[in-house]
Parts: C-alpha cells; sequence; structure tokens
C-alpha cells in the first residue's frame, strides 16, 4: 500500500524479473513448437517459410495477448490497493485499520510493525488528499505491456534466424537447437540469481523443462 501518494499505484517494477523470464520462456517455447515439427529430410524452403511466418505470427499474437493480460493484471492490481485504502481511510475502529493495513502489507513487514506503527500509518494515509473512486492505468502499466509483448516476440527471433540466414535446412536446425539450449539454461541461471539456487543445476533443469513443455505442447496438437 502507498503512504505518500494519494493515488495508490503499483509498487512493482515495470517488469519484474520474474516477469521478463517467464515473457521469454514462453515464446522460447512456443517457437521450438513450431521448428521441431519441420522435418529436416523433408522440408524445404517454402516449408521453412511457411514455418517462419507461422512462429513470428503466433509469438507476436501471444505477446499482444500478454500485453492484455498484463494490463489487467495492473488494474486489478491498483483495485485491490485503492479499496483497501478506502477502507483504512473510512473506518474509526483503530482495530479494523490496523487489521485492514496489516492484509494489506506482504506478511514478513506486517510481522515486524507493532500496533504504535499501524497507528502512525493510519494517521497518515487519512491524512493523504482524497484518492480517485476507482483505479486508473499510468504510462508505466503501457510500458510494461508494450515490454511484455516484445519480450515474447523478440524471443523469437534468436532461434529462426538460422533458418533466414542458412540455406541448408540441417546445419540451420543444429545452430537454432543450439541456441534454444543456451536461452533456456540462461532462463535458468537467471531464475537461480533470484533464488539462491544453483545455476547450473536450474540451467539444466530450465533446458528439461523446455523440451518436456515443447513436447507436450506438440503431442497436444498445440
Amino acid at each position: 500500500m502507498q503512504t505518500d501518494t494519494a493515488a495508490p499505484v503499483s509498487s512493482r517494477r515495470v517488469l519484474e524479473p520474474i516477469e521478463r523470464i517467464s515473457e521469454i520462456l514462453f515464446g522460447l517455447i512456443m517457437v521450438l513448437t513450431f521448428t521441431g515439427a519441420l522435418s529436416v529430410a523433408e522440408a524445404g524452403r517454402a516449408d521453412v517459410r511457411e514455418m517462419l511466418l507461422g512462429a513470428l505470427g503466433c509469438n507476436l499474437a501471444w505477446g499482444i495477448i500478454d500485453g492484455v493480460f498484463y494490463l489487467m493484471g495492473s488494474m486489478a492490481e491498483k483495485g485491490r490497493n485503492l479499496r483497501a485504502l478506502w477502507g483504512v481511510r473510512g473506518t474509526s475502529d483503530p482495530r479494523q485499520a490496523q487489521q485492514l493495513i496489516t492484509d494489506a502489507l506482504p506478511p514478513t513487514i506486517a510481522a515486524v510493525l507493532g500496533p504504535s506503527e499501524l497507528a502512525s500509518i493510519h494517521r497518515r494515509l487519512k491524512d493523504l488528499p482524497e484518492p480517485p473512486k476507482s483505479p486508473q492505468l499510468s504510462r508505466e502499466d503501457w510500458v510494461g505491456a508494450l515490454g511484455v509483448c516484445l519480450l515474447v516476440f523478440v524471443s523469437t527471433l534468436p532461434v529462426v534466424l538460422p533458418f533466414i540466414f542458412m540455406h541448408e535446412i540441417a546445419p540451420a536446425m543444429r545452430v537454432s537447437n543450439g541456441i534454444a539450449i543456451i536461452l533456456l539454461a540462461w532462463t535458468g541461471g537467471a531464475f537461480s540469481r533470484m533464488t539462491g539456487r544453483n545455476p547450473w543445476f536450474d540451467g539444466i533443469a530450465a533446458v528439461l523443462l523446455g523440451i518436456a513443455l515443447v513436447a507436450l505442447t506438440m503431442a497436444l496438437g498445440g
């Protein structure tokens, strides 16, 4: 909950690290379902062209969809914060106000705040200018949605570039798969930096997870 502004905006960065990793992983899985379905022995340049158009178009479409979902999530978060703020400002019962503030905070932070500190927060929130009646999307929300769309789409490019610049399909497939494995391992290593886990273990796990998800997607007709 914000304590220094009238409107309760999101406290997140435009895109949290886990969101960036998730979008890149999603884009990789989607494009691998297209490149993995390409037959090295039977495919011709027309098949490669069809695969490229399908992979790029699919990831662009899903990038736009994910961007819309991002805006919906931002609006929902702002709405929750706004309802909490109106609830705190609208009650004169100190215990109810402190409970509302505690519910709005992360549990670890709420656990270390005493009654006097919660009461101080309550007073400061009541002294704020009147907040808006309904949540509004900010410039940062739109930038975040655009970032989500671009991440899903751009993650396609390294995997499909070999098919654009290499005329032989078999070598292009090997290079493409190698790039995909490196990127999958990178997402696992990036995740490990946020969790404090072993980057080698998480890198290998991300590669295996990506392969399994691609195989499942293809098996289900995705």
